[in-house]
């Protein structure tokens, strides 16, 4: 009997960014992302809403929901977590799954936001001292231990979760093996973390850092290295558009990473690198025996820590996705 060998899956997830804000408090030097506070306008629900309306039929799926932060002690801190609360719900009215990354939250705050979001996220990205000291000198919720805490609390609470690195801005390549282990010490002991995402740091037009940017040749090294230490249930992604070379990319792929994240119409985050076109990726990754398949911001083995009122947005989202 002949057998038709199956090609080795590559997952994306088919995404929008919905941005609250992008005042932030913090001043990491390398970011592209932040304006001052009171320097912008929230975005409104309004607004929001036409955004969701136009894209219904697109066939995307995951809502994410990419905020600056607003400091903690702020008297406007509430307000900019109830307008997130309020854009996650929204997303999931529209049959849209969200997934939001706003930086650090209270344990209620985290809690409560869970009860709207399918999966959540936040990069440790290095616990090295010395950034303290230099990019993150004026980021007071870059804190190693403040990031830490956040996983374990999205731990106990059971929220599946990204998190991951940010390479090249400063940090010893040995701190590289010491967070990763970190990251997979909390996954031992609360299992929650679906992905690590391994982000090269890449010079923006924004920023004021810098810096010559990640040696790109040697991510295919710490993907190895990610995947010798994290358990084989955490999946590693990349960002393509933060990828040059055809042939790197290929090369991460081989070295282990098997998910590219959300494929968007604008990297928010990196707004000067733009994705290659859905097509051109899949005859790309298909050229090396690669099949490019969309995933839901859940994992499904993930599924079984949500409550049945998310689930039930689960279903409808496939059933949708079927017709």
């Amino acid at each position: 009997m002949l057998t038709v060998k199956r090609a080795m899956q590559i997952t994306y997830s088919p995404a929008y960014t919905i941005v609250p804000t992008y005042e932030c408090f913090n001043r990491c030097s390398y970011c592209n992302f932040r304006v001052d506070p009171g320097l912008d306008n929230w975005m409104t629900i309004d607004r929001a809403t036409q955004i969701l309306t136009d894209l219904q039929g697109t066939g995307l799926c995951e809502i994410l929901i990419l905020s600056g932060e607003v400091h903690p002690q702020s008297s406007r801190r509430q307000a900019w977590f109830d307008r997130i609360y309020h854009l996650c719900q929204l997303a999931l009215d529209f049959g849209f799954l969200p997934h939001s990354n706003v930086g650090p939250l209270s344990y209620s705050e985290m809690e409560k936001l869970a009860q709207v979001n399918v999966s959540m996220g936040l990069m440790l990205e290095s616990l090295d001292p010395i950034l303290l000291e230099g990019v993150h000198r004026h980021a007071p919720s870059k804190v190693p231990a403040i990031r830490l805490e956040q996983l374990n609390w999205a731990g106990q609470l059971k929220i599946p979760f990204t998190t991951g690195l940010l390479l090249g801005i400063g940090e010893s390549e040995q701190d590289w093996a010491t967070s990763l282990q970190s990251i997979a010490d909390i996954y031992g002991q609360w299992g929650h973390i679906q992905e690590v995402i391994l982000q090269p740091y890449s010079p923006g037009s924004q920023e004021s850092f810098g810096g010559l940017g990640f040696d790109i040749n040697k991510l295919p090294t710490a993907i190895k290295l990610a995947r010798q230490i994290l358990p084989e249930d955490i999946a590693i992604q990349i960002p393509p558009n933060l990828i040059p070379s055809p042939d790197l990319l290929l090369a991460c792929l081989a070295a282990g990473a098997r998910d590219l994240g959300g494929i968007v119409p604008k990297d928010e985050v990196n707004p000067d690198y733009h994705h290659l076109q859905l097509p051109a990726l899949t005859i790309l990754l298909a050229s090396a025996g690669w099949e490019l398949s969309p995933r839901l911001p859940i994992y499904p083995s993930h599924e079984q820590y949500l409550s049945g009122s998310l689930l039930a947005y689960i279903q409808a989202n496939r059933q949708a996705r079927i017709k």
